[in-house]
């Protein structure tokens, strides 16, 4: 048996694991579901790091519940449809970058990229970690990943050039 969409926006564990519904996309949910990260980073892109970081083991504890809880609700391990790891990962990914425009669409880009392609370990990890980590854990090395490019790109490269 399957939730319905209903189901799932009516359920406040799975709404939230959906990315309040985002996740319901017919296409990219995953790409969706980070589209809503952005106006959570800048709101708290004035934060001082080390609230953001608590934010984020807040965001990945929980998410390791949602995220778990829903799988099994749905008798799927990540299901496409389950969003708030990658929303998780986008504000990791945004850490080291400003609420700029320009490394907003950086963090999103590189992100998107490292969670798409799932390069070493990210993709060994995912077939490794099974149920709620499981989940969120390649995200979030997908996000770390995307930090340490974005963050290099962003501080040492000139970015302000390329992009004009």
């Amino acid at each position: 048996m399957s939730l319905t969409n209903k189901q799932i926006l009516l359920n406040p564990i799975y709404c939230l694991a959906f990315g309040l519904g985002t996740g319901l996309s017919p296409k990219a949910p995953g790409t969706v579901g980070t589209v809503i990260a952005i106006p959570l980073f800048w709101a708290i892109a004035h934060w001082p790091i080390w609230a953001m970081l608590l934010l984020i083991v807040a965001m990945t504890l929980i998410g390791i519940y949602l995220c778990g809880e829903t799988a099994r609700a749905l008798h799927m391990h990540d299901h496409p449809g389950i969003v708030w790891d990658e929303i998780v990962g986008y504000l990791i990914a945004m850490l080291p970058l400003s609420g700029d425009w320009r490394a907003i669409i950086l963090g999103f880009v590189l992100f998107r990229f490292f969670d798409i392609v799932k390069p070493w370990p990210i993709g060994a990890i995912d077939k490794a970690v099974k149920g709620g980590l499981g989940i969120m854990l390649d995200d979030i090395i997908a996000g770390l990943m995307a930090a340490l490019v974005g963050g290099l790109a962003w501080h040492y490269a000139s970015v302000y050039q390329i992009l004009f």
